[in-house]
């Protein structure tokens, strides 16, 4: 059986409310970060290398044309992987840090296309003012189906620290609280394996999260991409990384002790090499799926140990 038998996944969800699969059109606006741009530093979160998941045409090309050329890929792919729905993602960088006329903009040019019936933005904690939060609201109230996808990673202030995060999770509860206020669904993207953090750290971040209210999770293991700082420590031998045993079992405890209704966006992530560096498993996009649904068969799916107690 698959993951969507243990649990509450994002294209079940999709496929239930709009009876057909849903495919994110992955968007490069031509955004920017606060810790790159030297408003709160340079260089970026230790582990950051937006080309890792940014499209290298997005430097020619318009939303419109992105769009375009992603719908073709899925029009032309085998007959189980097609789809004629379609949820437009603003993932590189900060989706959210630029003047609100501009964003107003490239969200409008994205969801006048009549096959858009989601948008994600992905952005920091700490660059959502309130009125990109209306605009968002805007959306959802026009029927389109709106997520603010938020990266904290974790909530441990001093790993953010250390990872040269520019906020802490304070500012995540502040931003969290600003926008399901609005209605808006918040999914929360964390990383497994950060440097000293442990199995235990990791409960203790998921635990933080859900009593402030979240919607959507996303899990990530640590990977070592080309051009980031967390390269170097690698390379020198001082970055300890996740074996894929590991992850897997902190991902079913995370799973397990999550409420049935939060929607699981994502269990795991990929890079392809040579861009990514380490671990070797994360090369391969379906080996951690395979280990954390082995997982789950074996000791309970979502909720479960919630259901126990």
């Amino acid at each position: 059986m698959g993951l969507d038998a243990y649990v509450n996944t994002f294209g079940a969800v999709c496929k239930a409310r709009y009876g057909t699969r849903l495919r994110k059109l992955t968007i490069d606006a031509k955004f920017t970060c606060p810790n790159r741009d030297g408003t709160l530093g340079r260089g970026g979160c230790t582990f950051c290398n937006v080309a890792s998941f940014s499209h290298q045409t997005a430097d020619v090309l318009s939303i419109t044309e992105q769009i375009e050329q992603g719908k073709s890929r899925y029009r032309e792919a085998k007959p189980q992987a097609q789809a004629d729905k379609f949820i437009a993602y603003f993932q590189a960088y900060t989706s959210t840090y630029d003047e609100y006329q501009v964003l107003m903009a490239k969200y409008d040019e994205a969801v006048k296309d009549g096959e858009i019936v989601g948008l994600c933005v992905g952005t920091r904690p700490d660059c959502v003012p309130d009125n990109v939060l209306d605009l968002l609201a805007s959306y959802q109230a026009n029927g389109v189906d709106v997520w603010l996808e938020l990266g904290l990673q974790t909530a441990k202030d001093e790993t953010l620290r250390k990872i040269n995060r520019g906020h802490d999770f304070a500012c995540y509860c502040d931003t969290v609280s600003r926008a399901r206020a609005r209605g808006l669904k918040v999914c929360t993207h964390l990383i497994l394996g950060l440097p000293d953090e442990t199995h235990s750290d990791y409960m203790v971040t998921l635990a933080a999260v859900l009593q402030q209210g979240v919607d959507g999770l996303k899990l990530h293991p640590l990977h070592v991409v080309e051009g980031s700082t967390m390269a170097k420590a690698w390379r020198s031998g001082r970055l300890p990384l996740l074996s894929l045993e590991d992850y897997a079992r902190s991902v079913g405890e995370m799973i397990r002790h999550t409420p049935a209704e939060v929607i699981f966006h994502r269990v795991t992530a990929y890079a392809k090499k040579p861009m990514l560096l380490a671990p070797d498993w994360c090369a391969y996009r379906w080996d951690g799926l395979v280990a954390i649904v082995d997982n789950l068969q074996l000791y309970g799916g979502q909720g479960h140990v919630l259901a126990q107690r």
